[in-house]
Protein backbone atom coordinates (compact mmCIF):
# COMPACT_ATOMS: atom_id res chain seq x y z
CA UNK A 1 0.00 0.00 0.00
CA UNK A 2 1.31 3.44 -0.96
CA UNK A 3 0.56 6.15 1.55
CA UNK A 4 -0.65 9.50 0.28
CA UNK A 5 -0.30 12.95 1.81
CA UNK A 6 -0.49 12.96 5.60
CA UNK A 7 -3.53 14.44 7.29
CA UNK A 8 -3.93 15.78 10.81
CA UNK A 9 -7.06 17.88 11.27
CA UNK A 10 -9.13 18.79 14.30
CA UNK A 11 -12.71 20.02 14.41
CA UNK A 12 -14.73 21.14 17.41
CA UNK A 13 -18.35 20.36 16.65
CA UNK A 14 -21.51 21.45 18.44
CA UNK A 15 -24.03 18.63 18.71
CA UNK A 16 -27.54 20.04 19.14
CA UNK A 17 -29.82 18.08 21.42
CA UNK A 18 -32.78 16.33 19.89
CA UNK A 19 -34.64 16.49 23.20
CA UNK A 20 -37.09 19.24 24.11
CA UNK A 21 -37.16 21.49 27.14
CA UNK A 22 -34.66 22.91 29.57
CA UNK A 23 -31.88 20.82 31.16
CA UNK A 24 -33.47 18.45 33.68
CA UNK A 25 -30.70 15.94 34.35
CA UNK A 26 -32.11 13.56 31.78
CA UNK A 27 -30.03 11.03 29.89
CA UNK A 28 -30.15 11.29 26.13
CA UNK A 29 -28.28 9.73 23.23
CA UNK A 30 -27.15 11.56 20.10
CA UNK A 31 -25.74 9.77 17.03
CA UNK A 32 -22.44 11.32 15.93
CA UNK A 33 -21.94 8.91 13.02
CA UNK A 34 -23.38 11.12 10.24
CA UNK A 35 -21.35 14.13 11.43
CA UNK A 36 -18.13 12.12 11.56
CA UNK A 37 -18.80 10.60 8.12
CA UNK A 38 -19.36 14.08 6.65
CA UNK A 39 -16.14 15.42 8.19
CA UNK A 40 -14.24 12.32 7.06
CA UNK A 41 -15.35 12.86 3.45
CA UNK A 42 -14.41 16.55 3.73
CA UNK A 43 -10.93 15.64 5.05
CA UNK A 44 -10.14 13.37 2.09
CA UNK A 45 -8.52 10.85 4.44
CA UNK A 46 -8.40 7.30 3.09
CA UNK A 47 -6.52 5.42 5.83
CA UNK A 48 -5.82 6.23 9.46
CA UNK A 49 -8.00 6.82 12.48
CA UNK A 50 -10.47 9.28 13.90
CA UNK A 51 -10.33 10.22 17.56
CA UNK A 52 -13.50 11.59 19.12
CA UNK A 53 -13.47 13.21 22.56
CA UNK A 54 -16.24 14.64 24.68
CA UNK A 55 -15.56 18.17 25.90
CA UNK A 56 -17.78 17.83 28.99
CA UNK A 57 -17.43 16.03 32.32
CA UNK A 58 -21.07 14.88 32.28
CA UNK A 59 -21.17 13.34 28.80
CA UNK A 60 -19.66 10.13 27.49
CA UNK A 61 -18.89 8.44 24.20
CA UNK A 62 -19.57 4.86 23.26
CA UNK A 63 -19.99 2.68 20.19
CA UNK A 64 -23.25 0.77 20.11
CA UNK A 65 -26.59 0.47 18.36
CA UNK A 66 -28.62 3.67 17.90
CA UNK A 67 -32.13 2.50 18.64
CA UNK A 68 -34.73 4.51 20.58
CA UNK A 69 -35.85 1.72 22.90
CA UNK A 70 -32.24 0.86 23.72
CA UNK A 71 -31.72 4.53 24.60
CA UNK A 72 -34.64 4.24 27.04
CA UNK A 73 -33.08 1.08 28.50
CA UNK A 74 -29.76 2.91 28.85
CA UNK A 75 -31.37 5.72 30.82
CA UNK A 76 -33.12 3.31 33.19
CA UNK A 77 -30.01 1.16 33.63
CA UNK A 78 -27.69 4.11 34.23
CA UNK A 79 -30.03 5.74 36.75
CA UNK A 80 -30.26 2.40 38.59
CA UNK A 81 -26.44 2.33 38.75
CA UNK A 82 -26.11 5.93 39.90
CA UNK A 83 -29.42 7.36 41.14
CA UNK A 84 -30.04 11.11 41.16
CA UNK A 85 -29.37 12.94 44.44
CA UNK A 86 -32.47 13.67 46.51
CA UNK A 87 -31.57 17.40 46.49
CA UNK A 88 -31.97 17.58 42.72
CA UNK A 89 -35.01 19.20 41.09
CA UNK A 90 -35.08 16.33 38.58
CA UNK A 91 -38.16 14.13 38.48
CA UNK A 92 -35.85 11.14 38.84
CA UNK A 93 -34.37 12.25 42.21
CA UNK A 94 -34.19 9.36 44.68
CA UNK A 95 -34.94 9.88 48.36
CA UNK A 96 -32.00 8.90 50.55
CA UNK A 97 -29.41 9.34 47.77
CA UNK A 98 -26.73 11.97 48.48
CA UNK A 99 -23.28 12.62 46.98
CA UNK A 100 -20.45 14.71 48.44
CA UNK A 101 -19.96 16.51 45.12
CA UNK A 102 -23.44 17.97 45.52
CA UNK A 103 -22.61 19.65 48.86
CA UNK A 104 -22.32 22.85 46.89
CA UNK A 105 -22.44 25.08 49.97
CA UNK A 106 -19.07 23.55 51.02
CA UNK A 107 -17.33 24.25 47.73
CA UNK A 108 -14.65 25.17 47.00
CA UNK A 109 -13.13 23.30 49.93
CA UNK A 110 -9.39 23.48 49.22
CA UNK A 111 -6.79 25.89 47.92
CA UNK A 112 -6.41 23.74 44.78
CA UNK A 113 -10.14 23.76 44.04
CA UNK A 114 -10.30 27.50 44.72
CA UNK A 115 -7.53 28.08 42.20
CA UNK A 116 -9.27 25.92 39.58
CA UNK A 117 -12.41 28.05 40.04
CA UNK A 118 -10.39 31.24 39.57
CA UNK A 119 -8.60 29.76 36.53
CA UNK A 120 -12.03 29.07 35.01
CA UNK A 121 -13.21 32.65 35.46
CA UNK A 122 -15.14 32.50 38.74
CA UNK A 123 -14.45 35.35 41.20
CA UNK A 124 -15.00 33.21 44.27
CA UNK A 125 -13.23 35.76 46.51
CA UNK A 126 -16.28 38.04 46.21
CA UNK A 127 -19.07 36.60 48.42
CA UNK A 128 -21.78 37.70 45.94
CA UNK A 129 -20.00 36.08 42.98
CA UNK A 130 -19.28 32.96 45.05
CA UNK A 131 -23.00 32.58 45.74
CA UNK A 132 -23.78 33.15 42.04
CA UNK A 133 -21.34 30.34 41.22
CA UNK A 134 -22.94 28.03 43.77
CA UNK A 135 -26.46 28.89 42.57
CA UNK A 136 -25.68 27.89 38.98
CA UNK A 137 -24.00 24.60 39.90
CA UNK A 138 -26.26 21.62 39.13
CA UNK A 139 -26.82 18.71 41.50
CA UNK A 140 -25.18 16.23 39.13
CA UNK A 141 -22.64 13.96 40.84
CA UNK A 142 -24.40 10.91 39.37
CA UNK A 143 -23.70 12.28 35.88
CA UNK A 144 -19.98 12.62 36.58
CA UNK A 145 -19.81 9.09 37.98
CA UNK A 146 -21.57 7.60 34.96
CA UNK A 147 -19.31 9.53 32.58
CA UNK A 148 -16.28 7.99 34.28
CA UNK A 149 -17.73 4.50 33.81
CA UNK A 150 -18.55 4.98 30.13
CA UNK A 151 -15.48 6.96 29.07
CA UNK A 152 -14.91 10.21 27.24
CA UNK A 153 -13.28 9.17 23.97
CA UNK A 154 -13.34 6.66 21.13
CA UNK A 155 -10.83 5.88 18.38
CA UNK A 156 -12.15 4.37 15.15
CA UNK A 157 -9.96 2.97 12.34
CA UNK A 158 -10.42 4.38 8.84
CA UNK A 159 -9.77 2.05 5.89
CA UNK A 160 -10.39 3.01 2.26
CA UNK A 161 -12.15 6.20 3.37
CA UNK A 162 -14.69 4.45 5.63
CA UNK A 163 -14.98 4.01 9.39
CA UNK A 164 -14.45 0.40 10.41
CA UNK A 165 -17.53 -0.22 12.52
CA UNK A 166 -20.14 -2.97 12.48
CA UNK A 167 -23.39 -2.85 10.54
CA UNK A 168 -25.46 -1.85 13.59
CA UNK A 169 -22.78 0.23 15.33
CA UNK A 170 -22.91 3.99 15.70
CA UNK A 171 -20.70 6.47 17.54
CA UNK A 172 -22.92 7.79 20.31
CA UNK A 173 -22.70 10.85 22.53
CA UNK A 174 -24.45 10.07 25.81
CA UNK A 175 -25.55 13.22 27.63
CA UNK A 176 -25.85 12.29 31.29
CA UNK A 177 -26.97 15.74 32.52
CA UNK A 178 -29.15 17.18 29.80
CA UNK A 179 -30.69 17.72 27.51
CA UNK A 180 -28.55 20.51 26.13
CA UNK A 181 -26.32 21.26 23.19
CA UNK A 182 -22.85 19.77 23.65
CA UNK A 183 -19.47 19.87 21.91
CA UNK A 184 -17.09 17.15 20.85
CA UNK A 185 -13.59 17.24 19.42
CA UNK A 186 -12.94 15.18 16.29
CA UNK A 187 -9.40 14.60 15.05
CA UNK A 188 -8.43 12.79 11.86
CA UNK A 189 -4.92 11.30 11.69
CA UNK A 190 -3.83 9.45 8.60
CA UNK A 191 -3.24 9.66 4.87
CA UNK A 192 -5.10 10.63 1.70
Amino acid sequence: MTLGKSICTYEQVTIPTTQEGPPRQAISVEDLTPTIEMLLAKSGMKNGSVNVISRHTTTALTINERESRLAEDMEKYFLDLAPVDERSNADSAVRGTRYFHNDIDKRPDSAEESQRCRDNGWDIDDPVRLQEWRDQEPINAHSHLLSMLLGSSETIPIVDGKMVIGQWQSILLVDLDGPRDRTVGIQFLGYQ
